[in-house]
């Protein structure tokens, strides 16, 4: 009751955001020191090889996931807490292998706000699954709901391919189950996660969706710095999921209201 209490409290979500805030902007730690004026570029020396040794396993969260949603239609009284567990398993896994790596440049680097965020998301998901705080069904979904599903398509198949410095679309049907950025990276997991939720509303954790949310919009907005690199425009579009998707699980209880009244 307590815990409840504190949440409803006018500034608590403000400081729960200002403090993802400050932890997306903790300087990465690496093991030769860097110009303050590189962060960018060690993180993206981080995030172009961490999950290099792991590709071959990309399959495994596809069909993980699909086994998620078949369990949501077959057998959804038991399927939110699984849900929760799934994807709290996949935070850690991803905190553990996409945020730290050896370099070339800059030796072994960690994207430490990457990893402490995304760590405590996983932790807290999994306490949503421990305490049974999710529901999962796909009955009574609003159809507006479903307008997300193209995007969080997107991300999980995750078609991107490279000529030479350039990202460029790979639309290769085989990388529905088998690309290796879905499952093992935070901004192409978290939109697939989120639009689940944005489904199950309302009986959903709230506190758990808008951490989530935010969290995820923070990373969406930074990775708007693709557009002016003419070279990874592609990953651009790629990352507007992670804007859209977040943003609508945000304002869902807004929309919710105003599309009732």
């Amino acid at each position: 009751m307590e815990r409840k209490d504190l949440r409803s409290r006018k500034w608590f979500y403000p400081v729960v955001y200002g403090l993802l805030v400050i932890l997306s902007m903790l300087p990465p730690i690496t093991q030769v020191p860097y110009d303050p004026r590189n962060t960018q570029d060690v993180i993206m020396s981080i995030l172009m090889v961490s999950i290099v040794p792991y590709q071959a396993w990309g399959w495994v969260f596809h069909v993980a996931t699909l086994a998620v949603i078949a369990l949501v239609i077959f057998r959804p009284q038991s399927a939110g807490r699984a849900t929760a567990a799934y994807f709290g398993v996949n935070y850690l896994l991803i905190a553990a292998l996409q945020t730290n790596t050896m370099t070339e440049t800059y030796g072994f680097a960690v994207q430490t706000g990457a990893l402490v965020a995304t760590g405590l998301l996983g932790l807290l998901w999994l306490w949503v699954a421990g305490k049974d705080r999710l529901q999962a069904s796909f009955n009574d979904v609003p159809p507006w709901r479903w307008a997300l599903a193209p995007l969080a398509l997107l991300v999980f198949w995750s078609p991107i391919g490279t000529d030479g410095s350039k990202v460029v679309p790979n639309f290769n049907p085989l990388l529905l189950l088998t690309s290796p950025d879905y499952g093992l990276t935070y901004c192409f997991m978290t939109p697939v996660f989120l639009f689940l939720l944005i489904l199950f509303y309302p009986k959903v954790d709230r506190f758990a969706l808008r951490v989530t949310a935010f969290n995820g919009l923070i990373y969406g907005m930074y990775n708007l710095s693709h557009w002016f690199n003419p070279d990874m425009r592609w990953m651009g579009v790629m990352h507007l999921p992670l804007l859209v998707i977040p943003l609508t699980a945000l304002f869902l209880p807004t929309l919710e209201r105003n599309r009732q009244s």
